[in-house]
């Protein structure tokens, strides 16, 4: 069963760029709802997806080098990268169809 994983600026390219298979990343604050209200549902996809895609979240305020270097302007924003680059990439909490849809530009 997966779960959402917590990354860092340093953890970033080992548990990001570096994975062999797609990643979704949360950006995300403690301070949002909209944060909130998403989070359940990356934690419900990262269950069933767990062989296909890995969920992340990474806490902008707590690390504002990654969220600066990848022009992360408001929160929720979700991004999916593969090989190491960003795919695709929604801001504001969407419904899981939306975000399922999301990760289906990166398999």
């Amino acid at each position: 069963m997966g779960s959402a994983k917590a990354v860092t600026d340093a953890t970033f390219v080992s548990d990001v760029l570096q994975s062999d298979k797609p990643v979704l990343v949360d950006f995300w604050a403690e301070w949002c709802q909209p944060c909130r209200k998403v989070a359940p549902v990356l934690e419900e996809i990262a269950g069933e997806m767990a062989d296909q895609v890995t969920i992340v979240k990474l806490d902008i305020d707590a690390n504002p080098e990654t969220a600066r270097a990848y022009r992360v302007m408001s929160v929720p924003t979700l991004t999916v990268f593969k090989g190491g680059r960003p795919v695709q990439s929604v801001a504001g909490a969407k419904p899981k169809s939306d975000i399922l849809r999301l990760i289906q530009t990166a398999l």
